[in-house]
C-alpha cells in the first residue's frame, strides 16, 4: 500500500471518547504497521467546527451545512493585503484586472460551500480596502476635497470629511467614503464580486431549503 507524502483525513464519530480511542488506534497503526511519522500538532480530537480540512468546515447548526473555514479566509485576506500594497499608486482600473484571476480563482474553489458569510463579508473588506487605497492615494486634505466633490458630495461635507484627521482605514469604513465611492463605482471599473462568482441565489435557495 502507497501513501503519499503527506495525506489528511478527517474521520467523524459520536463523542469525544470515541475520537480519542479511534486517534489512539490509527496513531499505533500508522507508526508501528505502515512506519508512517503522525504529526501531532495536525492530529487532534475536536468538534467538527473547530476543525478544517482542504479549506473548509462545518458548521455548528444542528442541521450541518459546509462552510469556508475561517483560516481559509484569513489566509486570502493575507493574499489580497499583499496585491493591495502593490497596488498603491496605480491605476485603479489596471489594478481591479489583476484582481480578477485570484478573485475568480477563490471563488471557484470554494463555490461548494452552503453558507455565504464568508463571501458577503470578504466582497465589504475588499470595497473597503479599495476605498481606503483611493484615500491614500488623494494624499492631501485639499486634494481629498476636491476629489470628494468631483464625486458628489456636497462640499460642507466634504469638507469635514477632507480635514477630519482620521486615518486612511477609518475613513475607507465611514459614511462618506461610501457614499463617494460606492459599490456600483467599482463594479464599473471592472470589480468582481465573490457572492457573484458563487451564484448567491443558488447559496440562498439552499439556506432557504434546511
Amino acid at each position: 500500500m502507497r501513501f503519499p507524502g503527506a495525506t489528511h483525513r478527517n474521520l467523524y464519530v459520536g463523542s469525544q471518547r470515541a475520537g480519542e480511542r479511534v486517534l489512539a488506534s490509527l496513531t499505533t497503526f500508522l507508526r508501528d504497521k505502515l512506519k508512517l511519522t503522525v504529526n501531532p500538532k495536525k492530529s487532534a480530537v475536536d468538534r467538527p467546527w473547530k476543525r478544517k480540512f482542504l479549506g473548509f468546515s462545518l458548521t455548528s447548526q444542528k442541521v450541518t451545512r459546509v462552510r469556508v473555514a475561517p483560516q481559509s479566509v484569513e489566509r486570502f485576506k493575507d493574499k489580497l493585503r499583499e496585491k493591495f500594497r502593490e497596488g498603491r499608486g496605480r491605476n485603479l482600473k489596471a489594478f481591479l484586472e489583476s484582481l480578477k484571476p485570484l478573485l475568480r480563482g477563490w471563488a471557484s474553489y470554494f463555490s461548494v460551500a452552503e453558507t455565504r458569510n464568508a463571501f458577503e463579508e470578504l466582497d465589504q473588506w475588499i470595497r473597503r480596502k479599495l476605498r481606503c487605497l483611493e484615500w491614500r492615494k488623494w494624499k492631501r486634505p485639499r486634494t481629498r476635497l476636491k476629489r470628494l466633490i468631483a464625486l458628489g458630495l456636497d462640499r460642507g461635507r466634504a469638507r469635514a470629511s477632507a480635514f477630519n484627521g482620521r486615518g486612511p482605514w477609518w475613513n475607507a469604513g465611514a459614511s462618506h467614503l461610501n457614499a463617494a465611492l460606492p459599490t456600483s463605482y467599482f463594479r464599473k471599473l471592472g470589480l468582481i464580486s465573490l457572492m457573484d462568482e458563487v451564484n448567491w441565489q443558488t447559496l440562498l435557495r439552499k439556506e432557504r431549503s434546511l
